[in-house]
């Protein structure tokens, strides 16, 4: 009976049109990592998979906003969906028409972490990351930037 109800609540978590990939435009960046896409007529809540920007008010938290906003606000892009969080938002890979993966590109250019805990085999933004630390590019040019994780459990 345990494995049935389990079953069944992946089945709801993974069904519907929100499992698969879609194309819609942004109509909302709330924060450096979440953003609002339309779909079917539709805001859909997306968090960017695998990275974790600085918060509203933490230091270099607009930075990270207004980098996502400038490389996607009203942008045509493509979900690649991993499921959703406990937020019920769409965990995805956001990629522009030319195939720029958005995710990589705000760790390339120093804007936010590799979110370790939540895709912690993802070689190419632990890669991407330690290059935008050498070369101390967006948050990396602080010499001890706070984390956004630790950053919450600090305000909570």
């Amino acid at each position: 009976m345990r494995q049935l109800i389990s079953l069944l609540v992946l089945l709801l978590l993974f069904s519907g049109a929100d499992a698969f990939p879609f194309t819609g435009e942004v109509v909302r960046i709330l924060d450096g990592d979440t953003i609002e896409v339309l779909h079917n007529g539709k805001a859909q809540r997306v968090r960017l998979h695998g990275i974790d920007c600085p918060e509203k008010g933490q230091p270099f938290g607009n930075n990270a906003k207004q980098a996502i906003s400038s490389l996607i606000f009203a942008q045509e892009v493509t979900l690649q969906i991993y499921g959703k969080d406990k937020y019920r938002r769409i965990l995805a890979d956001v990629l522009l028409a030319d195939e720029t993966n958005v995710n990589h590109q705000l760790v390339k250019d120093g804007w936010c972490w590799w979110y370790r805990k939540y895709a912690p085999d993802n070689t190419a933004l632990e890669a991407l990351e330690n290059e935008a630390r050498e070369e101390k590019k967006g948050l990396w040019i602080d010499h001890d930037p706070i984390p956004p994780w630790e950053w919450r459990k600090s305000t909570r």
